[in-house]
């Protein structure tokens, strides 16, 4: 696929299964929102810790794919002068949906990642999390980010880790599995987690991807993707994987620690 081929792809993908939502139930609206939330911060209970929700009361925040909305309806709750962009009209609506349940409001509009519609200079705070690895050039994405933030201001971002227990899973079922074990889990990640073009980076990588920032701090952990927590995707409903899946041994992976988690967490001033 050339660039625009792949973001087609990338925008079809998360319009078909917003990010979140996977295996919830959308008949009763407000439980649903609810159980997205509640499964979130289960699943990733280190978020709150990481997006510090808390510090955008009063200042202008920039969240680059809202998704479902969890972590935007917080920035919002906790009065942040908020703006969301989603690639997909799919996840603006959802975002505005959950809002008005909770009567509150804020700027959301469908926007590119690689483009931002804003001024030089405008937010406090620009978080995204999870997002910016699917873009086709995510280096332009992280410089616009840059662009975007005030002097002083702090990107939160987080992208995906190459050297996880996911990126192990995946080159296991898609490479070693298959009898083509000469392929990387890079190669298998890009192919075959969530849409496709997925990226994950090593942390000397990411450095490389922030460098015209100032004191960034990395950190990986431990998702519910290498924990297998949440509900399979359809591509793994299969039942071949129905019982790996069941008897995978989440306590040792636990053991590990952080160190082969594929979320990678970013934090970085301008």
């Amino acid at each position: 696929m050339d660039a625009d081929e792949l973001k087609s792809a990338v925008r079809e993908h998360w319009s078909r299964e917003p990010c979140g939502t996977r295996g919830v139930d959308p008949a009763e609206r407000r439980r649903f929102f609810e159980q997205v939330e509640r499964e979130r911060y289960e699943w990733e209970p280190y978020l709150p810790g990481f997006a510090r929700f808390e510090d955008g009361r009063g200042k202008r925040v920039l969240e680059i794919g809202v998704g479902a909305g969890t972590d935007f309806v917080n920035w919002v709750r906790n009065g942040a002068v908020a703006t969301g962009i989603d690639l997909t009209e799919q996840g603006v609506s959802l975002a505005r949906e959950r809002l008005a349940l909770e009567g509150l409001s804020a700027e959301l509009v469908v926007a590119d990642a690689e483009r931002l519609p804003f001024d030089d200079q405008t937010f406090d705070i620009v978080y995204s999390y999870g997002v910016l690895h699917h873009s086709p050039d995510t280096a332009k994405a992280v410089a616009e980010v840059h662009r975007v933030l005030k002097p002083g201001g702090q990107a939160r971002i987080m992208i995906y880790h190459l050297r996880s227990v996911t990126g192990g899973l995946l080159w296991g079922v898609h490479c070693a599995a298959k009898l083509r074990p000469w392929k990387s889990p890079r190669w298998a990640i890009y192919n075959f987690l969530e849409s496709p073009g997925t990226k994950a980076y090593t942390t000397g990588e990411a450095r490389e991807l922030f460098a015209e920032f100032r004191d960034v701090d990395i950190t990986t952990v431990l998702g519910p993707g290498d924990l297998l927590l949440m509900p399979p995707s359809q591509k793994y409903k299969a039942w071949r994987y129905q019982v790996p899946w069941k008897l995978y041994p989440r306590s040792l992976i636990r053991m590990l620690g952080n160190r082969f988690g594929l979320g990678m967490l970013i934090t970085a001033g301008r």
